[in-house]
């Protein structure tokens, strides 16, 4: 996906003489995103590192392991001791410049708290702003931080009874997609995260709605999401926007919730034209869950059906993996050693193995959640190491050494 930046003496040879240029806005401040010179800035820092482990799209330069901000179980009352701060700026000290979080992750706590981690670095000069690339996600309803007596009365209230949607339009008290509402998701994780400008904003999950909504109800509310997505670039408020789903893009065809990447694409297409915002595509990808690469479910074009992944790269969309480790579901016993020797990872942990895995295969990041700065630290060990080959990936898959 990336040959043009695989000659070994300079693997980024001819960007560097444009470096230089556009590093400012026209008001003379920095730029208020992510860019191409920003995020080539950061990972020059960083000399040392594999050249495997940058990629570039052909707008951002991306590390192939991301920072997310989940966590499971919201009910749980250590969810809001523990505090993802910390490791947000140790990965951004180690190379990792790609955070990824939601409206909704811990009741809108994740993103403040990134901001906390962001401000930081911004007043001693750590980071600049256009360095770092900062995906959040909009879709289900957030709720609020500390968690409301009557989270109805919360929704009704802040929801309903503002006329962002009506009850109609919100699917099992948890899942919204008006344009109204979407704004003022986005606007609201704008002030929580202290920036300016999202670079990557998702639609979260959309594939929620399918079961309760018919196939037309459901592709015209992505329509209308995908209109405001456009207006949000054109206002500055985002850069570019995708889908991030769970199961939806990874499903047969005749499932409830399989969602068509080339009925999405098409209607990016008719309210973007061809060059529409519509740039990104998230989903799982890890060693108990590798369809994205390997289960041919989406029709293109062309007729034919393609994984996932390859169907992305035929549209131009970038792939991005979620839940390398599947929320640590993939620990409950030792990995066999043929997967860390697969993997060059023998001497490392089966984290690691996981990881090298999830980043190899084709998605320009995997995402991976971490509280513990020490967590993020062991696993920048991978920056140091070359991809697993891809028939090192092919034989894992076809094997399931893992599973």
């Amino acid at each position: 996906m990336f040959d043009e930046y695989d000659d070994n003496a300079c693997r980024y040879a001819g960007y560097a003489k444009l470096q230089t240029q556009s590093q400012f806005a026209s008001d003379g401040g920095l730029m208020s995103y992510a860019t191409k010179d920003g995020t080539f800035r950061y990972l020059k820092k960083f000399g040392k590192y594999s050249k495997d482990f940058y990629r570039f799209n052909g707008e951002l330069f991306f590390p192939s392991l991301g920072i997310g901000t989940y966590k499971p179980e919201p009910y749980k009352e250590d969810n809001y001791i523990i505090n993802f701060t910390e490791a947000i700026k140790t990965a951004l000290r180690n190379g990792i410049n790609l955070i990824d979080t939601a409206i909704n992750y811990r009741y809108q706590m994740s993103e403040r708290e990134i901001a906390e981690a962001l401000s930081e670095m911004f007043k001693n000069g750590e980071i600049k702003r256009d360095e770092i690339i900062i995906a959040s996600k909009a879709g289900f309803i957030p709720l609020d931080f500390p968690f409301p007596e009557n989270p109805y009365g919360w929704i009704e209230e802040t929801i309903v009874g503002t006329g962002l949607a009506t009850k109609e339009e919100i699917v099992i008290d948890q899942h919204c997609m008006t344009p109204s509402y979407l704004r003022w998701s986005c606007e609201q994780s704008l002030k929580n995260l202290e920036i300016d400008t999202i670079d990557i904003f998702f639609l979260h999950n959309p594939e929620t709605q399918l079961g309760y909504v018919d196939q037309e109800t459901f592709y015209e509310r992505i329509e209308a999401a995908f209109k405001l997505f456009e207006e949000l670039i054109s206002e500055k408020k985002i850069g570019a926007y995708g889908i991030a789903a769970w199961n939806g893009f990874l499903y047969e065809e005749e499932h409830t919730e399989y969602v068509s990447l080339s009925k999405v694409v098409e209607i990016a297409r008719k309210v973007g034209g061809e060059n529409h915002g519509f740039k990104y595509l998230q989903s799982p990808f890890n060693l108990a869950k590798p369809h994205s690469y390997g289960y041919q479910n989406q029709k293109c074009d062309d007729g034919l059906y393609y994984p996932l992944m390859h169907a992305c790269a035929r549209y131009g969309l970038t792939y991005i993996g979620s839940s390398p480790l599947l929320q640590k579901n993939l620990f409950k016993r030792p990995f066999a050693p043929k997967v860390g020797e697969l993997m060059g990872t023998s001497d490392l942990t089966d984290v690691a193995s996981a990881l090298q895995f999830a980043r190899s295969a084709g998605a320009i990041s995997a995402v991976f959640g971490a509280v513990e700065p020490a967590h993020v630290i062991d696993n920048t060990i991978l920056a140091y190491l070359p991809d697993a080959s891809g028939q090192a990936v092919e034989a894992l898959m076809k094997d399931a050494y893992a599973i």
